[in-house]
């Protein structure tokens, strides 16, 4: 990959997009992840206002250093960058007082962690509301288009998704690139939605260089029995979750009704 030519690109696709959108600037949530760090630049070297939010819920204190860590040195970096930090924690509680819910449904963990994600977003789009700014998305191919990694109208609510043509370990080569703390490089990636350790491996049950494999295994019209061991069962394990997810991936289904019925 032409890496600084990849950087340009997109920062100059990030521009174009907001003047001919006549919004101002962009607002982006940073979590202490490669993802956020990487796309928090790019929108930082467009020139435009960029607002960096950290939102913790319940979050990982290494998590909180080092996102703060990261906006402190764009800050350096960049005139044009600004930060809030808004605590979701006590709004979080307060939405779980007033939800009913049995603490006894395998369900809960999964719905509450995607609650925290759908809070964030409404953050993001009060800030974007307020100042005429762009919600940058920080998914990646891998968990927009592959397995679905996502919360859908959480952090899969964005205006412009920058980096989700790149596989993760694309991210990380841009992340190096751009000089990203090695601290974020090395930290093993999470989305930090439940409240402890378990990290995006732990949840999906593969590595994301084993991801990437499986969808260019898929992309490449492999078939299952291609593959025995560990390969088959990631391959299994990609294919199952990127059919399972792809009302994530596809535009909202709309109920087209017959012009006959409405003569």
């Amino acid at each position: 990959m032409q890496t600084e030519k990849v950087v340009d690109h997109i920062v100059n696709w990030l521009k174009t997009y907001a003047v001919n959108a006549k919004m101002d600037g962009f607002v982006i949530g940073v979590s202490g992840g490669i993802d956020s760090a990487v796309t928090s630049v790019l929108c930082a070297r467009t020139g435009l206002p960029t607002l960096c939010v950290e939102m913790p819920i319940h979050q990982a204190q290494s998590q909180v250093t080092r996102a703060q860590d990261h906006i402190a040195q764009l800050k350096n970096s960049f005139a044009n960058v600004t930060d809030v930090r808004v605590d979701l924690t006590p709004v979080f509680e307060a939405f779980k007082k007033q939800a009913p819910f049995s603490k006894d449904n395998t369900l809960l963990d999964l719905s509450l962690a995607n609650t925290r994600a759908r809070l964030r977003m409404t953050t993001l789009y009060y800030f974007a509301g307020l100042h005429r700014y762009l919600v940058a998305g920080t998914g990646n191919k891998v968990e927009d288009f592959g397995v679905g990694f996502f919360t859908k109208y959480g952090d899969g609510g964005v205006d412009v998704s920058p980096i989700a043509s790149l596989l993760k370990s694309e991210v990380y080569e841009i992340g190096r690139n751009l000089n990203i703390s090695p601290s974020i490089l090395k930290a093993a990636p999470t989305d930090g939605l439940f409240g402890d350790s378990r990290t995006d491996e732990d949840q999906i049950g593969a590595s994301y260089d084993e991801l990437e494999w499986a969808m260019n295994m898929l992309e490449t019209g492999r078939k299952s029995a291609s593959f025995s061991g560990r390969e088959k069962t990631v391959f299994d394990l990609y294919t199952k979750l990127n059919k399972a997810n792809q009302h994530k991936m596809t535009p909202i289904p709309v109920c087209e009704i017959p012009t006959a019925l409405k003569e």
